[in-house]
């Protein structure tokens, strides 16, 4: 059998991708979202008998997280590797706008989901023979720098970058490697509308170009490729012609 992986947010966009990549590449997956329609569309395209198992959860929901890896167990025994790739945004709108109910969806889904399945997955590898394994946070280029009215999203991924560096150390003595893919403007669901003009810092909007998705799977999989000792810290895969590096 090979590697065991869970995948967060995996009925749609990178997840998906992701998931159908690592199907591909020989892996079995626990692939978990929220929407049930998505998550049977993904076994319709994954086609990938028993090697695939599909959980609806909301990982910002305690109980739902527990049973996603009691699933995982059952079903496979073992976690090689968790890719905490579920995430949402709140609308894009100015500051004092934001409601508090939209900033604690935000954080739930982002940050406190990312924990959830953090910590369930450690205490799995920690005990498993062999130990250990790999956890991969899904950060976004928000993780380094924001997009305008995006406080909600911004803060929480930032925020997954120290839950990253403290998983890698915590994780030391147990062979569990924790890293961080920041990913802008893949070829999504979520980005689909940007080659009509995505907002720009300084109030205009201007359409940006895109990459597929198919990368950031190869990404994780070359991340998660690597030996247990070695570790790809922090990796950002970004369309070559968006706005970002220098002044835009």
């Amino acid at each position: 059998m090979g590697k065991i992986a869970v995948v967060t947010g995996a009925g749609t966009g990178i997840g998906k991708q992701t998931t159908l990549a690592l199907l591909d590449s020989g892996y079995s997956v626990v692939a978990t979202g929220r929407r049930t329609s998505k998550l049977e569309d993904l076994e319709k395209d994954a086609d990938a008998g028993s090697r695939l198992v599909t959980v609806r959860s909301d990982v910002g929901v305690e109980s739902d997280v527990t049973r996603l890896f009691d699933v995982t167990l059952s079903a496979f025994g073992r976690v090689d590797l968790l890719f905490n790739n579920a995430g949402t945004g709140a609308p894009a709108v100015p500051m004092e706008e934001i409601a508090l109910s939209q900033w604690e969806r935000v954080v739930a889904t982002n940050l406190t989901g990312a924990f959830l399945c953090t910590r369930a997955a450690m205490k799995i590898m920690k005990y498993q023979t062999p130990r250990g394994g790999r956890i991969i946070n899904n950060g976004s280029i928000s993780a380094q720098v924001p997009r305008p009215f995006s406080a909600p999203y911004t803060s929480t991924k930032h925020a997954l970058t120290g839950l990253t560096k403290s998983t890698s150390l915590d994780g030391r003595e147990f062979d569990i490697v924790c890293g961080q893919i920041d990913v802008g403007n893949a070829g999504t669901e979520m980005t689909s509308k940007m080659g009509d003009g995505a907002l720009q810092p300084d109030g205009t909007r201007k359409p940006e170009p895109t990459f597929d998705v198919d990368g950031v799977a190869r990404a994780v999989l070359y991340m998660d490729s690597l030996a247990l000792d070695a570790n790809v810290q922090f990796l950002t895969v970004i369309a070559s012609k968006m706005p970002y590096s220098g002044r835009g």
